[in-house]
């Protein structure tokens, strides 16, 4: 079947979550004191806002770019992409969540490590997703075995800065969160496509 339909609500679910995002940076109250101090405060949301707001971009970006390499799907290719999909419209609430306890102190290291298990799961459904295409034949035969292995291996970094991520979530927060910012910032340049 096309995949036309696929990829119109994967753009519908991208934008709502990408949205929602926003709606996570709390307001100051007037009661807080000064707005500017007030303002200052919240630094872990807009870090964390901006994180995820470019990770859920970039990730819409290489669903476009990866959806131009698969012209077939099929039922096992949908329900790979609502995966991708549920943990993507996820994201907003370890967003917050690690926004929250960066600000407030408490157990920065659990909402840290939910934030990053939460993009190692994210990441991993993005490769099963194209791991499917290219074993069910869903690829547009203009993709080469060395194009396809090449995206293969791109699609695994992701998968391995998370684990990353994850693990360092345990020394320090604002570090881990970090290395969440730059797997999002690796996947900006689409690396070698479809050459030989």
């Amino acid at each position: 079947m096309s995949t036309d339909r696929l990829e119109a609500f994967s753009d519908g679910v991208f934008a709502i979550a990408i949205t929602l995002l926003v709606l996570l940076i709390r307001i100051p109250t007037p009661q807080q004191g000064r707005l500017i101090h007030s303002l200052a405060e919240l630094w872990p949301s807009y870090a964390a806002y901006v994180v995820s707001f470019f990770t859920i971009g970039i990730i819409w970006v290489n669903h476009h770019a990866q959806f131009r390499q698969i012209e077939r799907a099929d039922r096992t290719l949908l329900f790979l992409n609502l995966l991708l999909l549920m943990w993507v419209s996820l994201l907003p609430f370890p967003t917050a969540l690690v926004a929250d306890f960066l600000r407030a102190g408490g157990d920065r290291v659990t909402a840290t490590a939910v934030y990053s298990a939460v993009m190692e799961v994210m990441s991993l459904s993005f490769f099963l997703l194209w791991r499917h295409a290219t074993r069910a034949g869903l690829l547009t035969a203009k993709l080469s075995s060395a194009a396809v292995w090449r995206l293969t291996r791109r699609n695994m970094v992701g998968q391995f800065a998370y684990l990353v991520a994850f693990a360092a979530a345990f020394l320090s927060a604002p570090l881990s969160l970090l290395i969440c910012g730059a797997a999002a910032l690796y996947y900006i340049y689409p690396g070698r496509q479809a050459a030989s």
